[in-house]
């Protein structure tokens, strides 16, 4: 299962949703140990590279472990610090979406 990420408008995000995750499987495959470190990063790099644009709607937690094959509570802890550094956003039951201060972490 692909994930369809969609823009602000919800209509799907022209980016190759396909190319945007495959930079996630290399993270998926790490050790045990640093996965989630290794997922937090991929995840940061893909936003600061703008190959996931600020307005971006991520797939949901379930979705991106079933289709990286890891724990949810894995991706929902990257989400969570991803949150927190302002790189997505978040709202319960809404989704989670690229913040739009990843337009400043642009190098």
């Amino acid at each position: 299962m692909v994930p369809v990420l969609t823009g602000p408008d919800g209509r799907p995000d022209p980016v190759d949703a396909s190319a945007a995750w495959e930079l996630l499987l290399p993270a998926a495959a790490a050790p045990a140990r640093s996965r989630g470190r290794a997922l937090q990063a991929a995840l940061r790099d893909a936003v600061r590279s703008g190959r996931l644009a600020p307005g971006t709607r991520l797939p949901s937690s379930r979705d991106l472990a079933a289709d990286l094959k890891v724990s949810r509570g894995l991706v929902t802890e990257a989400y969570e610090q991803l949150t927190a550094e302002g790189y997505l956003r978040s709202g319960r039951g809404a989704g989670t979406w690229v913040g739009d201060a990843a337009r400043a972490a642009r190098p």
